[in-house]
């Protein structure tokens, strides 16, 4: 257990893993996890670290994909780019609106890699992945035979998708297909986007004001360790949501397609004053209170104790129940992140 996590996290938590192999392409990756396999060790692929909390040693392998590689396609109607899952998420935005295809940018700044971002089905300021994902690539673990998955097959819901269930254990992500189509439609219904006219507004535009947003409200898990999004937005019920805004007129939300509407876990943390609340070393950020930090050489019981403690607080005063969006890592693998901050 003397491999530290600690670099490969961006909560920057002191964990270990009994064994660390970077995957630089398909065949490495797939003899690292037949090679644990062969001795029934559990395994976990990482990618940037960034959606993770570990919550104790790792007693097996952790494989570190770093697959890369950019590809174009250009249709008539659209642009395909095939991107390797090791590749930075951020670099792909920058790289596709410097080669002139739109369609990223609300997405920019959004941490990992872009193997994750159809597990989590990355989101923000309007967009999510679904929107611009054509296919994923997988290899099959026990077989090591190639699958593409069709953004249909992916089963995408609010930060969910089929890699978080049947997908799970059996397949690895190697490279995600998107289809950015030449027929540009800015999203300006976030934030500081509003503000932008849909008519004049270029993608360049758009990409500076999200990055604006995100450097300005969010914190570098550089200077301070986190996973950004810690919770969930909750979706709630119409009725539910109802009777919240007749005591809060001002809660900010989002009606959804299938009637049911999508609060600001954010808000909601804020209503509850507790932003700057601190439990050992973890705190919850005082500019975006959705954001939980490490201050001073948090542990993740620290991190633990403080979402429940927030999940509680938001409970006690709305009855909503936040989830969170963070991956809970336990010794043998993902563990239930709402069962344990219960």
């Amino acid at each position: 257990m003397n491999h530290s996590l600690k670099a490969l996290n961006t909560f920057g938590i002191d964990q270990y893993a009994s064994e660390i192999v970077c995957a630089e392409n398909e065949q490495q990756l797939l003899d690292a996890w037949q090679a644990a396999n062969a001795l029934s060790q559990p395994v976990l692929i990482l990618g940037e670290g960034s959606n993770v909390l570990f919550l104790d040693a790792f007693h097996g392998t952790v494989i570190v994909n770093r697959i890369r590689g950019i590809e174009v396609t250009e249709q008539p109607e659209a642009w395909l780019v095939h991107a390797g899952a090791g590749e930075n998420w951020h670099h792909v935005v920058q790289y596709t609106l410097q080669h002139g295809m739109p369609g990223l940018e609300n997405l920019a700044l959004i941490p990992g890699c872009v193997g994750s971002s159809p597990i989590q089905n990355i989101g923000a300021y309007g967009v999510e992945l679904q929107r611009v994902c054509d296919y994923v690539d997988c290899v099959e673990l026990a077989t090591g035979k190639l699958v593409r998955v069709s953004a249909a097959e992916c089963r995408f819901g609010y930060r969910d998708s089929i890699f978080k269930h049947e997908y799970q254990d059996r397949f690895a992500i190697v490279a995600v297909g998107l289809r950015l189509p030449k027929q540009w439609q800015p999203v300006l219904t976030y934030g500081d986007l509003v503000r932008l006219d849909p008519a004049t507004v270029t993608p360049q535009q758009v990409f500076d004001s999200v990055c604006l947003m995100r450097t300005t409200k969010l914190p570098d898990p550089k200077v301070n360790g986190n996973a950004g999004s810690f919770f969930k937005n909750p979706v709630v019920a119409a009725e539910m949501a109802e009777a919240l805004l007749s005591r809060f007129p001002g809660a900010p939300h989002y009606p959804q397609a299938d009637g049911s509407v999508k609060l600001a876990a954010g808000w909601l943390i804020d209503q509850c004053q507790l932003k700057g609340q601190t439990i050992g070393g973890a705190a919850v950020h005082r500019q975006q209170a959705l954001v939980l930090i490490n201050v001073d050489n948090a542990t993740s019981e620290d991190v633990v104790k403080l979402a429940h403690h927030v999940r509680q607080k938001v409970g006690e005063k709305f009855n909503v129940w936040l989830e969170p969006e963070v991956r809970f890592i336990g010794q043998m693998g993902e563990v239930n992140a709402v069962e344990i901050i219960a």
